[in-house]
């Protein structure tokens, strides 16, 4: 870069600005400028005309875009070493064998080493914020939040819950619910809401294989207590549903033992929900509760693919997520080149003529969507004045032959995004205009 990367506000940017906007529409501004308050929130975004001494007073980012930061609503810190592995396997043998080893052994140290290096490669793929699973360990979730502290993600972390099956082989049986929901209360007591409600705290009860109705219900409660999130997964894999369908004969269906246990609602943030009835998605909808999609990881595991025109359509509010180690990679842009590609093949191969979501529209689900999803709607996911200033900036330019004009469309601006990624086109991000350590700046 020719120019210095700001590392912390207030500062003003001359780029090419893009942005999702409320009711799906999207903003280009191919010569713009924001401005970043003190404070690392945006004060204006202007085009470049309108701003008088813009040459001198911004910093000129150009050619790169500046967008909001991306939103990872699903993924697992201690699994990233998995990344990759377990192709294709049924998802209750594959957590058997690679998961439930690791998050075993993901103590204090391995915390310490690894979730740093994990932010640092989300921030590098132009992840702002994320929601995450730890282990159950509370001292290694403990280690988690204090590494998001220092490097400035924005990040929701829960310690994960499981006393149905298990692998704490550290607490006597009978006391592994009473401890776990007491140890999530400290945390939440600890984190909910630090670094002035940067970071937030989840209640994270894996799923209804691995939890008593108990323990749903008493994480719910809490959950809603501290108005927290309340995060999951659902409807994932056939086998899972069948075990979940013998383990709660009383429910009406998977959905039904988490609206039994209370857990959900406007908080309530489902990972998967692949293969949900009709009578689920109504429910969903009534209740405001959102879905993490996580398309890669659904083709990794064979789990499905989620109706995800259907889904919008109905109203529900969709994120994007990596799943990792589910899928192999911490990047969101994955999540949408190949989301774009499973569901247009979905569409050609059933015969269905529903529009698939275009690349416009992926980027609204990984950034504005993947805020809604997470209720912070009003605080990020688009530029615009008065939120606060996630961005990155990257380089959609790479891919042009030699000599070539810039890209100046926006629909071909959101396809070399989207479609011709590479590792380092994230030139920078900030956090409330905090510069976040990982991406590549030159």
């Amino acid at each position: 870069m020719p120019v210095a990367i700001p590392a912390r506000p207030p500062f003003t940017l001359r780029a090419r600005l893009l942005t999702p906007l409320p009711e799906g529409q999207t903003q280009w501004l191919p010569d713009g400028v924001i401005e970043v308050d003190q404070r690392g929130r945006i004060r204006s975004v202007r085009s470049a005309v309108d701003v008088p001494r813009a040459a001198e007073i911004a910093i000129d980012l150009r050619p790169l875009v500046v967008m909001p930061g991306l939103v990872d609503t699903h993924m697992h810190i201690p699994q990233v070493p998995a990344a990759g592995l377990g192709a294709g396997m049924d998802l209750l043998a594959w957590l058997e064998r690679y998961v439930f080893p690791l998050e075993h052994d993901f103590d204090v140290a391995a915390a310490h080493d690894l979730a740093p290096q994990v932010y640092r490669a989300m921030a590098a793929a132009g992840t702002t914020t994320f929601s995450g699973y730890a282990a159950i360990w509370p001292d290694s979730t403990d280690a988690c939040f204090r590494a998001a502290e220092e490097h400035g993600i924005r990040a929701t972390i829960g310690a994960v819950l499981m006393d149905r099956i298990t692998y704490d082989d550290r607490t006597p049986p009978g006391d592994i619910r009473e401890n776990a929901i007491r140890a999530s209360g400290e945390l939440c007591e600890r984190w909910h809401g630090a670094a002035d409600g940067r970071l937030r705290y989840a209640f994270t009860p894996r799923f209804a294989v691995s939890c008593t109705d108990a323990m749903l219900r008493e994480s719910a409660s809490l959950a809603e207590h501290y108005g927290a999130t309340w995060q999951t997964h659902l409807s994932e894999d056939a086998r899972e549903m069948a075990t979940v369908a013998e383990s709660f004969p009383e429910a009406d269906d998977y959905l039904d033992v988490y609206d039994r246990a209370g857990g959900l609602g406007r908080k309530a943030l489902f990972a998967h929900a692949i293969h949900l009835s009709d009578r689920e998605v109504a429910r969903m909808v009534e209740t405001d509760s959102a879905i993490a999609h996580c398309p890669v990881s659904n083709m990794f595991i064979r789990s499905g693919v989620m109706p995800l025109a259907r889904y919008r359509d109905e109203g529900l509010r969709v994120g994007l997520g990596t799943d990792v180690a589910g899928a192999p990679e911490l990047s969101v842009i994955t999540q949408m080149r190949l989301g774009f590609f499973q569901h247009n093949s979905r569409a050609t191969l059933e015969h269905d003529e529903t529009p698939v979501a275009g690349p416009l529209d992926w980027l609204w689900l990984g950034t504005l969507g993947g805020a809604e999803a997470l209720g912070l709607e009003d605080v990020i996911g688009s530029l615009e004045p008065g939120k606060e200033a996630d961005l990155i900036a990257v380089d959609p330019e790479w891919a042009a032959p030699p000599n070539a004009e810039p890209c100046r469309d926006l629909d071909e601006v959101a396809s070399r995004l989207i479609f011709r990624e590479r590792h380092g086109m994230v030139r920078a991000a900030w956090v409330r205009g905090r510069r976040l350590e990982g991406p590549a700046l030159a």
